[in-house]
């Protein structure tokens, strides 16, 4: 190129308007602000990744439109949190054809079923009065099957059997193995931490069977669902607190579903 040319082509090439680049500066900040609201303020930890994009593309267009800052997406109207509440042993076992009310006290003909129906419907109240969306599922409801949530939580008790005076406290317990293995153990987290906190009663993660690790909901429901069983207490010596305090049963593992689906911190004992 020669020197006459050179220097028509650097006179033809000008530097951009301040204001242009004062507008991309602006989309540049925007689209930071949307991910750190995103990142930080709440963070759904049970959302597939088609969905956390649609929620992105959503919050982009409400501050476009607004030209405000957008609101944490928990908060954002319309949205579907949905939760799975297991009743344990309620329904009919279809292997079987029979109903199945799970542990029995000989003495009182209390079953775990009514125990666990009784906490399950206040869980279900409790996480509904929270803005949440809430299935009530059976022991082997048909829904399970491939069944997507923001988290799933089946409520059991553990035996009436009188064994020794350690056979008092609750457990709780996720799938062996799971694709979503990192959030279904901090779903047991929370729980484990907000019930105890809830209940008073005493972590027995010692007495975790593969009844549960190997609970067969954990094998009917999506990959993506974190799930998590609960046994609530022992109907032997905890059957006082189980049957006089529901509610603070229910407070617990709501509280801790709430405290998983926040993103809150959890304290193990």
């Amino acid at each position: 190129m020669s020197r006459e040319s050179s220097l028509r082509s650097l006179r033809g090439t000008s530097a951009p308007p301040a204001r242009q680049v004062m507008r991309h500066l602006g989309v540049t900040l925007l689209v930071a602000g949307i991910l750190a609201t995103l990142f930080t303020a709440w963070t759904p930890a049970g959302l597939s990744p088609g969905e956390f994009a649609s929620q992105l593309a959503a919050a982009f267009d409400a501050r476009s439109s607004s030209g405000t800052g957008a609101e944490p997406i928990a908060s954002q109207e319309p949205r579907e949190l949905r939760v799975g509440i297991v009743i344990g042993h309620s329904g009919v076992n279809p292997a079987t054809g029979d109903e199945d009310p799970g542990s029995v006290c000989q003495d009182t003909g209390l079953t775990e079923l009514q125990v666990n129906r009784e906490i399950g419907l206040r869980t279900a109240q409790a996480l509904e009065a929270a803005g949440l969306t809430v299935d009530v599922l059976e022991e082997f409801d048909q829904r399970l099957f491939e069944y997507r949530a923001v988290a799933l939580v089946s409520i059991h008790a553990d035996s009436c059997t009188p064994i020794n005076d350690q056979a008092t406290g609750y457990k709780v317990a996720s799938a062996l193995e799971t694709v979503v293995q990192d959030r279904s153990q901090r779903l047991v987290d929370c729980i484990v931490d907000r019930y105890g906190r809830a209940t008073g009663l005493q972590y027995r993660p010692g007495s975790i069977t593969r009844d549960m690790t190997e609970y067969h909901t954990f094998r009917e429901i999506h990959s993506q669902t974190p799930a998590a069983i609960i046994e609530t207490g022992f109907l032997y010596l905890d059957r006082d607190f189980l049957t006089s305090n529901p509610e603070k049963a229910a407070r617990g593992i709501a509280e801790g579903v709430l405290c998983y689906v926040n993103n809150e911190p959890a304290s193990l004992p």
